[in-house]
């Protein structure tokens, strides 16, 4: 049994961690594609990662964290922008989507059955596009007041970069999950014996 302590102040550096790796990877600034009133920026890959590699709870927390920090004010999403104002914009269901992507990403890694970059893939997909669009596309169209027609243009401007992200988050989760397994775990079906 390990003790609590440096379970503990481990998560704590991790999820430290990757927050900061979320937050750095805004520094690059954001790309607005024909006039889209949502940035794309690479801190969505940042989410990703956090999921595949520290698992739910802890990928769920990081992006939690940089959540927190921006509704507090501070600078943190790409572009500098940063403070409760934020959350009402037509980012703020992206922006909601973020632990639950890192969330879903996080579990689902955990339940590979090998450390191949298919799974974590889709992974990635699943967690870091499908619950992040799920709940951004819906709410950017209700906020800038757009039919829900206008769904599959938004779709078509922020799909292609986050399937390359979704790409990348799999080799590099593949890579560190074979390099340091206990990071986290394969998770061991019960065997199942029948009377």
């Amino acid at each position: 049994m390990r003790p609590v302590q440096r379970s503990t102040s481990r998560d704590v550096a991790l999820i430290a961690t990757f927050a900061a790796v979320i937050v750095v990877l805004g520094a690059p600034g954001t790309l607005s594609l024909f006039g889209n009133a949502v940035p794309i920026t690479l801190q969505t890959l940042g989410v990703m990662l956090a999921g595949a590699l520290l698992g739910a709870r802890r990928g769920a927390l990081a992006a939690l964290v940089v959540l927190v920090l921006c509704g507090a004010g501070l600078p943190v999403l790409a572009g500098g922008r940063g403070g409760l104002s934020v959350f009402a914009g037509p980012s703020v269901g992206y922006l909601l989507g973020w632990p639950l992507g890192a969330a879903l990403t996080g579990w689902l890694s955990a339940r590979r059955p090998s450390d191949r970059p298919q799974w974590f893939f889709t992974a990635a997909i699943a967690g870091g596009i499908g619950v992040v669009y799920a709940i951004g596309v819906p709410l950017q169209l209700l906020v800038l007041g757009l039919p829900p027609a206008k769904a599959w243009g938004i779709f078509s401007l922020y799909l292609p970069g986050d399937l390359v992200k979704a790409a990348l988050t799999a080799v590099v989760a593949s890579g560190v999950h074979r390099a340091r397994p206990e990071l986290l775990p394969l998770r061991r079906r019960r065997a199942t014996t029948s009377v």
